[in-house]
């Protein structure tokens, strides 16, 4: 481990010179943002890493000083405090040398979709997003709806939409997976307990630098929005469909009144999509490796189960049950994601 400290801290000393470098600032911005952000990811280390020198530096003095009658209890106090500090410093320096999912600080787009329940599964979808929605609120998350499939009863058969916010992706890839739900249907007149699921994606929003799509690939159908009730229906035809022909997979937008926009949210959703068969590729590398299923965002993966009659929420990945199940419904979600966060650090950390 200290020796890929000390390299990072080189890595760290050369990439300080360049990104003080006045030939570089002013010459290939490009390169200086790519300096600028290496520069920024590995900061936390290096200072923590630095912080473990000194400290292990000051244990050390305070020994010597031992010898020292006069200074000997001042000393005794100096090396205890640092000897309980040294251990603290180097747990926290594992956890900040596992690799970082390069998307974590990325906006995500998430597709939700009824499964199995007929209504009720719509219904439950739209129960999801109303939760999303007021998570989005509590983190001050903007939240864009993309495109949606209204049933009568207000549910959704799908709904995808679009959320910007710091570290997003690095909280909501933990909600990838099937929801099962438990409840009395509203239409159920005998009181009988019905089981039905929604599934959700949560996909990294990509850069045009990080995926490229030709633009021969790409087939564009332009139809009439409609929504749940004739008010809605778009007397234009501003919807768009996209489909990549060599995948076949298909993107739609109908949610802003411009065929532009539509055009490039559809896009966005496209390359997500693209992208995260690509991640998952690379994701099921590392599972097989390490093999952990904490944030696989495997789909077809049931992940958790809201049981209404009993008032609890049960994640099946870390066995944990939350029993506010208003409180989480209204978004309050930090407590599930969080220990999913460190479920999933434990075991990358018991891998590396």
């Amino acid at each position: 481990m200290f020796q890929k400290l000390e390299d990072v801290e080189k890595k760290y000393i050369d990439l300080t010179e360049k990104i003080s470098d006045p030939d570089i600032i002013n010459n290939n911005q490009n390169e200086w943002k790519t300096y600028m952000k290496e520069h920024a990811e590995i900061e936390p280390i290096v200072m923590k890493y630095r912080e473990y020198k000194k400290v292990k530096k000051e244990f050390e003095d305070a020994k010597e000083m031992m010898n020292d009658p006069e200074l000997k209890d001042l000393a005794e106090m100096e090396m205890l405090e640092k000897k309980d500090m040294i251990p603290q410093i180097e747990e926290e320096l594992k956890i900040l040398l596992i690799p970082k999912d390069p998307d974590d600080e990325k906006n995500v787009i998430c597709e939700i979709r009824a499964g199995t329940g007929g209504d009720e599964a719509a219904l439950f979808a739209g129960t999801l997003f109303r939760m999303y929605s007021m998570y989005c609120e509590r983190k001050h998350w903007k939240l864009e709806v993309l495109n949606e499939n209204e049933t009568g009863l207000g549910g959704y058969k799908e709904i995808s939409f679009m959320i910007t916010g710091k570290g997003a992706y690095s909280r909501m890839k933990f909600e990838s997976g099937t929801h099962r739900v438990q409840r009395v249907p509203d239409t159920e007149s005998s009181g009988r307990i019905h089981t039905s699921a929604a599934t959700v994606a949560v996909l990294p929003v990509v850069e045009d630098v990080e995926i490229d799509i030709n633009p021969a690939d790409i087939k564009m159908d332009v139809f009439r929005a409609s929504g749940a009730g004739g008010q809605h229906v778009n007397k234009t035809s501003s919807a768009v469909r996209l489909t990549h022909i060599p995948t076949g997979l298909v993107a739609e937008c109908q949610t802003e009144r411009s065929q532009v926009q539509n055009r490039e949210y559809a896009m966005r959703l496209l390359k997500s999509r693209l992208y995260e068969i690509e991640k998952t590729k690379r994701d099921s590398e590392l599972r097989d490796a390490r093999k952990s299923q904490v944030g696989s965002g495997d789909r077809s993966e049931k992940i958790r189960t809201y049981n209404y009659p009993q008032g609890r929420i049960t994640d099946h990945r870390i066995g944990m049950s939350i029993y506010q199940m208003e409180d989480f419904l209204n978004g309050n979600l930090d407590e599930m994601i969080n220990n999913l966060i460190a479920a999933d650090r434990a075991e990358r950390l018991k891998n590396e």
